[in-house]
């Protein structure tokens, strides 16, 4: 198949902002591209080829969304996944797969792919619903003693279906839904790697990323590339990242996010089969971006050189606390009037408290100098909404 014909179509399932920065490098190389989304004022509305709205988890939409296109993938975890299947089987190309996503879809199973493969994790139980998980607490009969981390197994983003137990009236007004009960694990730091793959089996991982994240809304605040850590762990790191992608046998990108423990362990939190929050500062930063390399990957082409070209920082732009409503990026212009800083804006109209609205890079050869300007670009800039 001629990936650079006119005739030759790409799917992708999601419109967020992924897939608009994805479509970024799919316009650069004039790839005809077909986007399904739920929303009307989906981001990647504006640079596709051809836009349908739909809901991503209704099996006759995403099956007849995949028979208009030559190769299929998705933004966003959260799809059919019988439909997918029956497309696979059907011959349509699907990356990452149909049944790479299935063990990575739900959080449960995610985990107990982990355990079954030897993949170091922090220790867990999983319930069918909060019920189960109060019942165990209060009979002694979980291996999970409180503090804990609360995690439900579908449906989480951006820090939503995540929390941390400290006493068992925490979990009260949580959803009675599958999750998980995690141990707490005392962390140095989160890290994270990216590793992309082609159906040929070249294979390369990103630098292991440093992430800050808000104390509140558990959600990234700081992404910073390289990780300022010892060298033998970032090497662990990216080995384990290797692992757990060989394991999981994706195609694409795979973002591996993990904890440093105190001891210098490593541990793998969680993944996601896909361009990730913590690879954007790869835009400016790196040689090829994540999404140039996500491309090229799931159209079998060689993949790009994943070095970085100099120190980068990426600041994440979240609605202001307080203000909902048609969005406004205040004190913009400010920081466009610095060296090495460029703005993301994703294109979402309408702003409420900690939601994803775009993001920031710094890129500096100095690292304590881009750690200071993202710090005051994250003091300048506010998402807020009109008065």
């Amino acid at each position: 198949m001629n990936y650079f014909s006119s005739d030759f179509k790409l799917g992708i399932l999601g419109g967020g902002q992924l897939g608009k920065m994805l479509l970024f490098d799919t316009r650069k190389f004039d790839i005809q591209t077909y986007v399904l989304d739920p929303s009307d004022e989906a981001p990647s509305k504006i640079a596709c080829n051809q836009f349908f709205k739909g809901d991503l988890m209704d099996y006759e939409t995403v099956y007849n969304f995949g028979k208009q296109v030559d190769v299929l993938t998705f933004e966003i975890e959260l799809v059919n996944l019988e439909a997918l299947t029956q497309l696979e089987n059907e011959g349509l190309k699907i990356y990452p797969s149909p049944k790479t996503l299935k063990g990575i879809q739900n959080k449960g199973v995610q985990k107990d792919f982990y355990a079954q493969h030897n993949i170091p994790t922090a220790p867990f139980a999983r319930f069918e619903n909060l019920e189960n998980l109060k019942s165990a607490i209060v009979n002694q009969h979980s291996t999970i003693n409180l503090p804990f981390v609360w995690k439900c197994t579908e449906f989480g983003y951006d820090g939503n279906g995540v929390k941390v137990i400290r006493q068992t009236s925490d979990l009260d007004n949580l959803p009675n839904v599958e999750c998980i009960a995690e141990t707490m694990i005392p962390f140095k730091n989160e890290l994270a790697v990216i590793v992309c793959r082609n159906p040929s089996g070249e294979i390369k991982t990103y630098p292991v990323v440093e992430m800050e994240f808000h104390p509140e809304a558990n959600q990234v605040e700081y992404v910073i590339c390289p990780a300022r850590i010892d060298e033998k762990v970032a090497q662990k790191a990216r080995a384990i990242a290797l692992n757990v992608s060989e394991k999981f046998n994706h195609v694409g990108l795979l973002a591996v996010e993990m904890f440093q423990t105190h001891d210098d362990e490593i541990l793998v939190n969680e993944v996601a089969p896909r361009p990730h929050n913590s690879g954007h500062y790869s835009i400016e930063a790196s040689y090829t971006s994540q999404f140039e390399n996500h491309l090229r990957a799931i159209l079998d082409l060689p993949l790009g050189n994943t070095d970085s070209k100099v120190a980068g920082i990426m600041v994440n732009l979240v609605g202001a606390e307080g203000f909902s409503g048609e969005v406004v990026y205040e004190n913009i212009e400010t920081i466009l009037g610095w060296n090495g800083v460029t703005p993301h804006i994703y294109g979402k109209k309408q702003t409420r408290p900690f939601r994803k609205m775009g993001h920031v890079t710094i890129v500096n050869e100095d690292m304590a100098e881009a750690r200071r300007i993202a710090e005051e670009v994250k003091n300048t800039i506010r998402v807020i909404s009109e008065k």
